[in-house]
């Protein structure tokens, strides 16, 4: 049993729940300026209110874990992102006191509405750019981040800043359909159309433009016989788009959010047959970044009791607010 690759898969686990949890919610955040003051914004707040600030327990696990279980990549990634890293935390602090304190400031809402659009946006974008910076490579030298302070500002970064951004949108979109009625649900629908053509372009650019950054990306594509194996991944990602449009237009509720999901499911398969095994694309490889065999059993211990409540807890807090949101809260 190799306890690295263990550990890769559960870092990789956190940062899938983490997208699946809060990207639906800084979804809401990007869109929310064109919901119409009043019922509609009260029933998108309504609808994560129960679940927003639990979902960002995978954000802590995935870089808790990195550094825990990878220092040496969490070494290097960190100075090689810091400003992107401060953006994202910041947007994250300043959207969770906006949210709060629209309720108990209204004299003062629609300054706490813009601030919610602000950090759902700057995390977002953050985050999207974070993953650009790792995948077109990080300069290292003697086991060191050796770049400079902006080596991340490139354009590959940027495309996939609006990606991610495109993205959250889509399943900030979708959800609400699945939780909401009415004139909201409507506006769900309308937004959820456009957010999933911009997310499928910008996937497409994306997956073009990688293979061009490394050698490796390019083989892992389009070499025998890995083509036979990454093909599917496309392949898969052109079926869920066809089942998502058509549940649109069939004005289907759960299936839309399901479905974008399942695109990013895809995005993350993606990533794993482009990196893998390195944790520093053709620099460190997960062996390399790993702590001694000793340590990844002493916290593999903890990972095994306390995920597993984690899980308990989150799918207990969804269950209990499974039903429809209106302006008043859960009904």
């Amino acid at each position: 049993m190799d306890l690295t690759i263990i550990w890769a898969f559960i870092i990789a686990f956190a940062v899938f729940a983490y997208v699946v949890m809060d990207g639906f919610d800084l979804g809401i955040g990007i869109l929310f300026p064109v919901f119409a003051v009043g019922d509609e914004r009260d029933q998108a707040m309504n609808s994560i209110a129960p679940v927003w600030d639990g979902n960002e327990t995978w954000l802590v696990l995935g870089g808790g874990g990195l550094m825990a279980a990878f220092p040496l990549a969490y070494a290097i990634i960190l100075p090689a992102t810091y400003p992107l890293i401060i953006i994202m935390l910041l947007g994250l602090v300043f959207r969770g006191v906006a949210f709060e304190f629209r309720w108990r400031d209204p004299d003062h809402r629609a300054f706490w509405d813009w601030a919610f659009t602000g950090g759902s946006l700057a995390a977002a974008f953050s985050q999207g750019m974070v993953l650009g910076a790792l995948l077109q490579g990080v300069e290292v030298a003697d086991r060191a981040y050796a770049g400079s302070w902006f080596d991340w500002l490139t354009p590959y970064t940027l495309l996939t800043g609006f990606g991610t951004v495109a993205g959250y949108a889509l399943l900030g979109a979708t959800w609400l359909i699945w939780k909401t009625e009415g004139g909201a649900q409507d506006h769900a629908y309308r937004l959820a159309r456009p957010a999933a053509v911009a997310t499928l372009v910008l996937m497409a650019g994306v997956s073009l433009y990688t293979p061009f950054l490394e050698t490796q990306y390019w083989s892992r594509w389009f070499t025998m016989p890995n083509i036979l194996f990454a093909s599917q991944v496309p392949l898969l990602v052109m079926i869920l788009s066809y089942f998502l449009f058509r549940g649109l237009f069939k004005r289907q509720e759960a299936a839309p959010f399901l479905l974008s999901l399942g695109l990013f499911l895809l995005g993350m398969a993606g990533l794993g047959i482009s990196m893998f095994p390195f944790i520093i694309p053709n620099q460190i490889t997960i062996w390399d970044a790993a702590v001694p065999e000793s340590s990844q059993i002493f916290m593999l211990v903890g990972v095994v009791i306390t995920v597993p409540l984690i899980l308990i807890y989150t799918g207990w807090a969804y269950w209990v607010f499974r039903g429809k949101v209106g302006s008043e809260g859960y009904h």
